[in-house]
């Protein structure tokens, strides 16, 4: 059944951060057509998370009110790298990279989205076919002054650092790519505002109607500290173990968990405000309210059953220390041993990069039989039976 404007409005505009111009999505429902709704996502890395999901479900929410979506995917851009957040220049990704890592993308966001009712659209389309002329006529509709606007670009001036001058164009190519998708609105986190508004700008130049811009608030990763990120590994990906990704959600501080009850699973202000002064009254334990947020999150993007296969696990593992519900992990005949602590947490696939095992082992993440390990350089005798223990979610056995 069609929905009326304000219950379309009341819908698009929960959990909203910001909306330009303020009015502006207003005024294109109100002309009753519908609208082409533009996401886009670089794969520089290989996994949508958790914090993709934020902004995902506000896109599914304009599918389900009949709104044509677009997912982009940035084959070209990503060969420049987003500088958004970043306070030095990305290292470039090569075509091979990119193309491996778009491979799994639109599969993952089928977890959040009708694909069936999806367009997917790679901005190497048009991006990649134009020529010096026509790049040097697109980057006239744009002054330096705007571009050094932002704010990543500011602190590295004042810091002295280098800003290439292809970080530069990367604002006009997204930008332009709502030109070549006739984008009537653009999502994307808040740390997205410029290159969003860089759309309307030069969708005014090219003698288009400008989208709207709405962003949604950025997730923190389990830290709780900077945003979820699969290079600080601090997140819980669309594609991993639902069990592994219950017990990450329940390694989350008591605070971050209304964060997550908020932006995950639409909990209303007044809902978590109930629960908060149930916790402060001791009516409610911080723990139950944990423990059904990770079942909830579980079941919206894997299953219910998975949802309760992962409370199993966390309950024997981490309530109950029985090991026996641990990931078992076997090694071959030929497998080192002693061997390096760096190359066994690859080898059970605890990490994939040694920077990522010093950061573990440094900060006092690891732990065998109970025994904490920060020498990176430590050697260890393994057996069969012998548990290991990565951050607070991650137990291995080795069988």
């Amino acid at each position: 059944m069609a929905k009326s404007l304000e219950e379309s409005l009341k819908i698009l505009m929960s959990g909203v951060e910001q909306v330009l111009p303020k009015d502006g999505l207003t005024k294109k429902l109100e002309k009753k057509k519908i609208l082409k709704v533009k996401l886009g996502f670089d794969p520089t890395a290989p996994d949508v998370h958790l914090g993709h999901a934020v902004v995902l479900k506000k896109l599914k929410q304009f599918q389900d009110l009949g709104h044509e979506i677009i997912f982009l995917i940035g084959d070209f851009t990503a060969k420049i790298g987003d500088p958004s957040g970043k306070s030095k220049t990305r290292p470039p990704l090569s075509s091979e990279q990119i193309k491996e890592n778009a491979k799994t993308y639109f599969e993952q966001v089928g977890k959040i989205v009708d694909s069936k009712k999806t367009t997917i659209r790679y901005n190497s389309e048009w991006l990649s076919k134009m020529d010096f002329e026509e790049v040097l006529k697109l980057a006239g509709k744009v002054t330096l002054a705007r571009l050094v606007e932002r704010d990543d670009f500011q602190k590295r001036l004042k810091e002295n650092l280098p800003i290439g001058l292809h970080e530069l164009f990367y604002p006009v190519m997204q930008g332009y790519d709502s030109v070549a998708l006739e984008a009537d609105v653009e999502l994307g986190g808040t740390d997205q505002t410029f290159n969003l508004l860089m759309g309307r700008v030069l969708q005014e130049q090219f003698d288009q109607t400008p989208q709207v811009s709405i962003t949604m608030p950025i997730l923190e990763g389990l830290d709780g500290v900077q945003k979820m990120s699969k290079s600080l590994g601090n997140y819980v990906g669309l594609n991993e173990d639902p069990r592994e990704a219950y017990c990450k959600l329940m390694s989350i501080s008591d605070k971050l968990m209304w964060r997550y009850l908020k932006l995950l699973l639409a909990k209303s202000d007044s809902d978590i405000k109930s629960m908060q002064r149930g916790v402060e009254s001791s009516k409610l334990h911080p723990m139950q309210i944990k423990k059904q947020m990770a079942f909830d999150i579980v079941k919206e993007f894997w299953s219910e059953e998975r949802a309760g296969e992962g409370q199993e696990k966390f309950e024997a593992l981490f309530q109950n220390k029985d090991y026996s519900k641990a990931t078992e992990v076997k090694f071959s005949q030929n497998f080192a041993n002693p061997v390096w602590i760096v190359e066994l947490l690859k080898e059970i696939g605890a990490i994939k990069t040694s920077s990522e095992a010093r950061r573990l082992l440094e900060s006092g993440s690891v732990s065998i039989d109970d025994n904490v390990i920060k020498d990176f350089k430590s050697e260890v005798s393994w057996v069969v039976g012998m548990t290991i223990k990565v951050g607070k979610h991650r137990i291995y056995k080795i069988g």
